[in-house]
């Protein structure tokens, strides 16, 4: 629910502020309104610094957030902060002076928006006496509900929200929206161990695509086990790995579907050259193709990958090199210091055609 920045219920938590040096109130409650972006503000103001005006010589642009501190020792205190925009994907609100506006655009389970934009239907509540948004007064007060729907447009167009983009999955593809891309037209990338925390907009895009991962590794020898590279987690993504000596390739579809492509002989100790190569069927987005694993340049395994996904590995899973951070792609490698890799990693090139 936290898509619907039109609700309170995915939007409102509570915050627990404890300075016992700086609040002389104890265990009380404040009403007045505050957002996320009150937080900072109001850590520097307690640790009586100043707004930096310039970062590593990137001049900032101003904090919007009021300091909460001003609340602090009185619960009576005039409100600071009057006037917030909410907006994620058309659904969108406004809160002004204690009236709350808003309009559910599309539901996080539905494919597609209720109606256009301009149709949407408004709902107004008077938060001051309705904490839970239960009595909407859209119809009974349409002149209010007009003064707040032009109150979110000023605040829409200061906050460079316009125009509005209600498209979802569309907006994941920075190609597609004419987003700027950091990777825009990069077709290789190289990397080697202790190169992790990686998210998607800082890594070669290989979804939709035939691609190549080429890794250097040295076996020690004891044997080898562990993540070589994963792109994703538990719910999709893909990972480059040994288990028990034997490397192999694992396709994570959506935590649907899974397939693995493995090599039936360990790998002996020195150095190795895992190479994968996956063809891509084409004919569009989210299609299957045929993967294959080389060793030192020999073939020692191929097979299906039925399906891939076409848009997001993840929101916030990473891709790592030598570990998976994070939930596990290969669940028998698992994640996090159990998936470390027990060799070494000098180098990676994954390419995308």
């Amino acid at each position: 629910m936290k898509q619907v920045a039109s609700d309170f219920g995915g939007t409102r938590n509570g915050m627990v502020v404890h300075w016992p040096k700086g609040i002389k109130a104890k265990n009380e409650i404040r009403t007045q309104f505050g957002h996320v972006i009150d937080v900072a503000p109001t850590i520097l103001q307690a640790a009586g610094l100043p707004e930096p005006k310039m970062v590593n010589g990137t001049p900032q642009i101003p904090m919007e957030g009021k300091s909460l501190a001003y609340s602090f020792e009185d619960a009576k205190a005039k409100e600071r902060h009057t006037t917030q925009y909410f907006e994620i994907a058309g659904n969108r609100a406004i809160y002004h002076d204690g009236w709350f506006a808003r309009t559910l655009h599309r539901a996080p389970w539905e494919p597609k928006p209720r109606r256009a934009l301009q149709d949407d239907v408004w709902e107004l509540y008077d938060v001051r006496s309705d904490f839970s948004l239960a009595n909407d007064l859209a119809a009974k007060n349409p002149k209010k509900l007009a003064e707040m729907q032009a109150v979110f447009m000023k605040e829409a167009e200061k906050h460079h929200v316009l125009p509005i983009d209600d498209r979802v999955f569309e907006r994941l593809n920075a190609a597609a929206v004419g987003r700027p891309d950091l990777m825009a037209g990069r077709t290789s990338l190289t990397l080697a161990e202790g190169m992790t925390g990686m998210l998607e907009g800082v890594f070669v895009n290989v979804k939709n695509k035939s691609k190549t991962i080429t890794a250097e590794v040295e076996v020690p020898a004891g044997g080898a086990n562990g993540t070589v590279i994963a792109q994703g987690g538990r719910f999709g993504g893909w990972s480059l790995y040994v288990k028990d000596g034997v490397p192999a390739y694992h396709y994570n579809f959506l935590g649907l579907q899974r397939f693995t492509i493995a090599a039936k002989e360990k790998l002996k100790p020195g150095k190795a050259t895992l190479r994968f190569d996956f063809a891509y069927d084409g004919g569009g987005p989210a299609k299957g193709g045929m993967g294959t694993l080389f060793v030192n340049g020999q073939k020692v395994a191929e097979g299906r990958i039925e399906h891939t996904q076409p848009g997001m590995f993840s929101a916030d899973e990473t891709a790592d090199v030598g570990i998976d951070l994070g939930t596990p792609v290969v669940e028998a490698i698992g994640a996090e210091a159990k998936s470390r890799f027990t060799g070494r990693i000098p180098k990676i090139t994954v390419q995308v055609k």
